[in-house]
């Protein structure tokens, strides 16, 4: 173990009285994201580390499981600082590969089922991969694209895997037409059983030790302009997540278990529902898709003590019919990856107790850049707009807009965050990584977050607003300008604006104002073009839900579109 080094530091931690005093600073392993894993597993062998559709996996297992794994990524020639990609929601597979990459020092790079074609394309070459594991229903956008990349190696895994054998029959039975043929004469191409049957012909030592700050694993992200940008996490990023996480919630305690409902291409998927309660001897309860109807059952099922989510997913745990005493077994609840109104927290608080819970809904913070958490409210301490106190070991100031100046106590600026949960940078953008990582007067180097906040007297945070433009949907970042960019790229189409509108279940959707060419009519035909055009180029959560013609867009002073007035428009019907 090693101490987190100390810096220069003339910031002062108001909120250090909130917890205990040796809370302030932690110990964090002295080795990567496995070498942790490891020792948990040596402490806890026969704990359950995941459970799938009712499977129960121990620690013990789960070891030999990544271990294979890493077996067979060496026989397929896959080599330190070697990149990885995988394409995969919450499965053991992509479990199993995020630990076996990093076991052999190699890096995990994370990619959403449902981007497109040419984003999955862009994730593969920014990361330089030559090896993909993904989905055979993602299989064919991978073939698709695979020309235009260096990928040497696909492995597939099945949907039903890793089902329980009654689960798979069930899963063939009523998924067969949807049965996707994998090519048998492509000699790229890998089944998931197949290739880890091959660990048993590796011969020598698949462990690779690495270090806190070497890269582990890489997210993506819009960045500060909208552009997807790879977000480099180190060991230490996600080794310190969990270890904080567990000092600020009493509940991550061994033998307790999580609901990792959020997937694991999401910052907050991997580090706060599948690293965080590993590295606390939890079991994950791996959810591969998330159906909202099936909340209720799900819990009833499965009887987490621990719910993570965004507030949209509890909104839709307010609709389920649940008996008096269904959520007994939930002892704490946290929300992140959007705002949490007042009025919402009212209704969930009261329906945990109504239901036979004694936990609140506590909101946090964090960001991809910031490995997804870095401040959490307390336990009955509440206020609106409430994000909580920062972690163990980081540092929060607010500073005035476009400036490095510390704002006063309740005056409101740019959100800074300081600490070893902060990024390593922005895979192949210094030019970026320079934007959001600065150095100050005070010898730290701090992430700008694009946030407004300010700070309490005694260190708690408040949230505001974005000074970005971001769409949050159901949790996920929709970057108006990458769609724009999308939609202005079609010959006929002069310009495009993007705005989130409210949605009753997601929070905001993307609606798109387009401007056609002079002379270019909008036609059913021209329309369905554009709409190609977006599918084939967007991801499916981040697709407009709405495309609006006009002649003109309302611009400001400066010749800019105001797209402020199109949300007014918007919030007036």
């Amino acid at each position: 173990m090693r101490k987190s080094k100390s810096k220069k530091n003339s910031v002062e931690r108001l909120w250090i009285n909130q917890y205990d005093t040796e809370k302030a600073n932690l110990e964090y392993p002295s080795g990567s994201m496995i070498d942790a894993l490891m020792e948990v597993s040596r402490k806890y062998p026969e704990y359950y580390a995941y459970e799938y559709f009712g499977k129960k996996v121990t620690y013990r297992q789960f070891m030999k499981q990544i271990e294979d794994v890493a077996k067979s990524l060496k026989n397929y020639g896959v080599d330190r600082d070697d990149r990885v990609t995988i394409c995969m929601p919450s499965t053991p597979e992509a479990i199993c590969m995020v630990y076996a990459v990093n076991l052999i020092g190699a890096v995990s790079s994370m990619i959403h089922p449902l981007s497109s074609e040419k984003e999955i394309e862009n994730y593969v070459n920014q990361a330089d991969s030559k090896f993909l594991l993904t989905l055979d229903l993602t299989l064919n956008k991978i073939l698709n694209i695979k020309r235009n990349t260096k990928l040497q190696k696909i492995i597939v895994a099945c949907a039903d895997t890793s089902m329980p054998p009654l689960m798979s029959y069930l899963y063939k039975v009523t998924n067969y037409k949807k049965k996707i043929k994998i090519p048998k004469d492509d000699e790229d191409l890998v089944l998931w059983n197949n290739f880890v049957a091959t660990a048993s012909n590796f011969v020598g030592v698949c462990h690779e030790p690495r270090k806190p700050e070497d890269l582990a694993v890489i997210l993506y992200s819009g960045g500060t302009t909208g552009t997807p940008k790879g977000i480099m996490l180190s060991n230490l990023n996600f080794n310190a997540i969990a270890l904080g996480a567990h000092e600020m919630i009493k509940e991550t305690i061994p033998g307790n278990s999580v609901l990792s409902l959020l997937p694991i291409f999401h910052g907050f998927g991997l580090a706060v529902c599948i690293h965080t309660p590993l590295l606390c001897g939890m079991k994950c309860i791996l959810i591969p898709d998330f159906n909202a109807k099936q909340f209720g059952d799900l819990i009833r099922r499965t009887k987490p003590n621990f719910l993570v989510g965004v507030p949209t997913l509890f909104e839709a745990l307010l609709k389920q019919k649940l008996k008096d005493r269904d959520l007994e077994c939930v002892e704490a609840v946290i929300s992140g990856g959007d705002i949490l109104t007042p009025e919402l927290k009212k209704k969930i608080d009261n329906y945990l107790l109504e239901h036979g819970s004694l936990a609140t809904i506590r909101p946090g913070y964090g960001l991809t850049e910031a490995t997804a958490a870095t401040c959490l409210s307390k336990e009955g301490r509440y206020m609106e707009n409430c994000i909580g106190i920062p972690f163990p070991d980081t540092y929060f100031k607010i500073v005035k807009i476009d400036t490095h100046e510390q704002a006063n106590i309740l005056e409101d600026g740019e959100i800074c965050i300081s600490g070893p949960t902060v990024m390593m940078g922005y895979l192949n953008n210094d030019l970026e990584t320079n934007q959001v990582l600065r150095y100050h007067d005070d010898g730290r180097i701090w992430l700008h977050t694009g946030d407004v906040g300010c700070m309490t007297n005694d260190g708690t945070i408040l949230f505001k607003q974005r000074i970005k433009r971001i769409i949050v949907s159901s949790g996920y970042n929709i970057y108006p300008s990458y769609i724009e960019n999308i939609i202005v790229s079609h010959k006929d189409v002069l310009a495009c604006t993007v705005i989130g509108v409210s949605h009753p279940y997601k929070g905001q959707v993307a609606k798109a104002y387009i401007v056609l060419k002079d002379g270019v009519e909008a036609s059913n035909e021209l329309k369905k073009e554009i709409q190609s055009l977006c599918r084939k180029n967007i991801s499916k959560y981040a697709l407009p839900k709405e495309y609006v013609y006009r002649k003109k867009l309302p611009t400001t002073l400066v010749g800019k579109v105001a797209f402020t007035k199109l949300e007014e428009e918007n919030n007036e019907k």
